[in-house]
């Protein structure tokens, strides 16, 4: 691939390895950026290239509009990351949010790409299986004060954010259009993903429980593997090192056997 595609707008590479045998695509929960992979790549083994996956609305597109609804939101991904799935093969990985917007992607290249071979394997963390309703009243409508004592429930944006209102007035628009992609994203049935799903979360993530995450199992035919970590859900922050390390594994036996499909 050409150096010019390594970090356009939709994909930052902050360590290109045109060598790497695969590459693995990051999405961020509601309200990250890509800067939240920034230093995956010394963590993980050489042969993955780690993409990370930015969205409108943050960080260096922050004057773009964030997207509400996830279908535009897919429909706009599968364009523009479609060049980078061309000449190797890849893995997501998604976080919360960013779980539910990897599986729908690719279920949307299987469905409009059908020769495409899809993901070697999805990475789902911190999020409930998608066939599952959504237990909590939507918050992302919610007046400034309810909807910031929720953020801060969750425990996933820092203190001085939420105590700073110059910061806020900028961050909450991005939240909200995040919340509501979660909030209004609407499951349908349909055949499981050929490749393997690990699915990942926090011992103690009070909103999204081990049989929640158990549940992702149906959404695949090919292998399923669940893995709690210490934490709650963002201990992909707190609990990163080991999360890597598991992570590694994975990939190591992906290099080493290749996927667990089924025909």
């Amino acid at each position: 691939m050409p150096g010019l595609l390594r970090n356009s707008r939709w994909v930052k590479c902050s360590k290109p390895a045109p060598q790497a045998r695969f590459r693995l695509f990051c999405f961020p929960y509601a309200g990250g950026g890509a800067s939240l992979f920034r230093n995956w790549a010394n963590q993980l083994p050489s042969e993955v290239e780690v993409c990370a996956v930015q969205l409108p609305g943050r960080e260096d597109r922050l004057a773009e509009p964030a997207f509400t609804s996830m279908p535009p939101l897919i429909e706009a991904l599968a364009g523009a990351l479609y060049p980078y799935l061309q000449d190797k093969p890849y893995a997501f990985f998604g976080h919360s949010m960013g779980a539910f917007v990897c599986f729908e992607l690719a279920r949307y290249l299987r469905k409009h790409h059908h020769t495409h071979a899809g993901p070697l394997q999805l990475f789902v963390s911190a999020q409930r299986a998608p066939q599952l309703p959504d237990l909590d009243p939507p918050v992302h409508a919610l007046p400034d004060n309810e909807f910031i004592e929720k953020l801060r429930h969750l425990n996933g944006t820092p203190a001085e954010i939420l105590q700073n209102a110059e910061v806020l007035e900028i961050t909450l628009p991005l939240l909200r259009a995040d919340f509501a992609i979660c909030e209004t994203y609407h499951f349908v049935a349909g055949e499981p993903l050929l490749c393997p799903i690990f699915a990942c979360g926090g011992i103690d993530d009070k909103d999204v429980s081990y049989e929640r995450i158990a549940a992702w199992k149906e959404q695949t035919r090919a292998s399923f593997t669940q893995r709690m970590f210490p934490g709650d859900h963002f201990f992909l922050h707190s609990c990163q090192a080991e999360l890597l390390q598991v992570l590694s594994q994975q990939f190591l036996s992906l290099l080493r056997y290749g996927p667990q499909r089924y025909s």
